[in-house]
Order: C-alpha cells, then structure tokens, then sequence
C-alpha cells in the first residue's frame, strides 16, 4: 500500500507529499480545476504525469464528486464521466472517483433505476479502457432529513448498487469516518466488500460525546472529522482488515479536520500521514 493524500494538483502539493513522506496523490479533476478534463491536453497530462514521476508519486485517482444523478445536468456529467476515464486511462491512473448520486429527495430504492441508467454505460466504457470506478460512500447528509446527493453511504445500498451494475469495474472508495459515525461496523464492512474496494480516504472521525447526549442520533454537530490519529477509528484494524483482503492500493488522507485549518492545514496533513505510516511501509 502507499500513503498519501487528497489534493487537486499544483507544484506546492506535489513538494509537500514529497517533504512529508508521500507515496501516493488522489488528484481532483473536477470543472474549474487544474485537472478539468475538458481542457487537459496531451501534452498537459504527459507534462503532470512525468512530474509525478519524478517525485515518485502514484496518481492513485482522479477525482470529482458530485450528484452523478442529478436529472438536469445528468447527459453534461457522463460526458465529463467518460472524458475523466479517458483521462485515466491516458495518465495510467488505475481508477476515478466520484459519488454514486441520488435523485433529489428520493429513497435509495427510488434511485436504483436511474443508478444503473447512469453507471450501467460508464462502467462498460470504463471496461473497455481498463479504469475502476470508484463510489465513495460519504452521504452528504449532517441530520435530519436524511436526503443528501449520494446513495453509497450503506452496505445494504452497495448491495443494491452492485446488483443493478454488475461490472467488476463499479467499486468502492473506502472512507471509514462516514461509517463509524453512522454506526456501521467498518471492519465488517472491509472483510465483506474488500474485493470492491478500489481506493482508500484515510479520514478520522471524533464523537463529541457531550453534543450527542443534548442532540442525539436525528442532531447534527455530535462529530467531527479529524486527521488519522485523533479520532476514534481503529486504524491499526482498519488496515489489517485492508490487508487480510489483499488491497494493496492507495491510503490517502482527506483532511477535513477543523482543528488543523488554514495556516496549520500542513501541520494536520503531516501529522496524519505520519500516523500512518506506523502501520503502512509502502
């Protein structure tokens, strides 16, 4: 496995993941960003991946995630889709990232239909240019109502998902945070999908034990996310789990701790990637 974190690219964060011990950068590709597939160029991406390279960094996604299912703009985001796997494909990069989306203010169930509508052609063009998928299982949601822009935050949704789209390409990007506050075992998560797991976010959560007893579970503001380390999660069992399943990708850090923002964003980021270093040598 290799370590590294989420960023969208610059020179600053390739010089970063190498002062800090990086292995790995999951790169945002999303419109606007320095990776926005509607105008990356041949030369551009040979010119991204070749500094990659000699940093001794691994892409190990592309990234953007937003309502894939989103009716109104649903035919401009599978083209975008398909141009980010093609991207893919072009750098070498093993997979894309993105989320599952989910049809406003629909049950998951309600979704499914449009779910394979929508991953059922991408999975197959992502099939034939040899790049995963890969559905993080964030909800988007912080309390009641439990409607956020994103069905893949629960196994049983999984299930239902990988039914409808069969294809080995359609995968998971792991993030434990979201399960553990959720309640979801997510070492029993790990042994039961590892060989859907196609990226890893190494994001730590912190129930605020205090906020939950005056909220309880409808509330919101009873957690927070944290760099690894400074939660609750298992990371010691966490990545055992990710090893007894033989995942040997990418383990990257999404920093979205609140304690370690702005001026000591690369403090927080440092500080997580050496936590896990104790566990992950690659």
């Amino acid at each position: 496995m290799k370590v590294g974190f989420l960023t969208d690219y610059s020179l600053e964060a390739v010089e970063q993941a190498q002062r800090i011990g990086c292995t790995s950068l999951a790169l945002g590709a999303a419109p606007g960003s320095p990776l926005d597939v509607t105008k990356v160029n041949k030369a551009r991406a040979a010119q991204v991946r070749e500094t990659m390279d000699a940093a001794g960094l691994e892409i190990s996604v592309l990234s953007w995630h937003t309502n894939t299912l989103e009716p109104k703009r649903r035919g401009q985001i599978m083209g975008y889709m398909r141009r980010m796997i093609d991207l893919a494909a072009e750098m070498k990069v093993k997979a894309i990232a993105c989320f599952a989306g989910r049809l406003p203010g629909k049950s998951i169930e309600e979704s499914i239909p449009d779910f394979k509508k929508v991953f059922g052609p991408l999975a197959k063009h992502a099939e034939n240019r040899r790049v995963k998928i890969a559905v993080e299982n964030c909800p988007m949601f912080c309390g009641w109502p439990f409607y956020g822009i994103n069905i893949a935050y629960t196994p049983a949704a999984w299930d239902m998902m990988f039914d409808a789209v069969p294809s080995k390409a359609l995968g998971l990007e792991f993030d434990p945070s979201h399960l553990y506050w959720l309640h979801i075992d997510y070492i029993d998560a790990v042994h039961r999908y590892g060989d859907r797991i196609y990226h890893v976010h190494a994001k730590d959560t912190e129930i605020l034990g205090d906020r939950f007893a005056r909220e309880g579970i409808y509330g919101t503001g009873w957690w927070r996310f944290r760099i690894p380390g400074w939660g609750d999660i298992d990371w010691q069992a966490f990545i055992s789990a990710l090893l007894d399943v033989g995942y040997d990708g990418c383990v990257d850090v999404e920093h979205e701790d609140p304690v370690f923002h702005g001026p000591r964003h690369w403090e927080g980021m440092e500080m997580g990637v050496k936590y896990l270093r104790q566990y992950i040598l690659g």
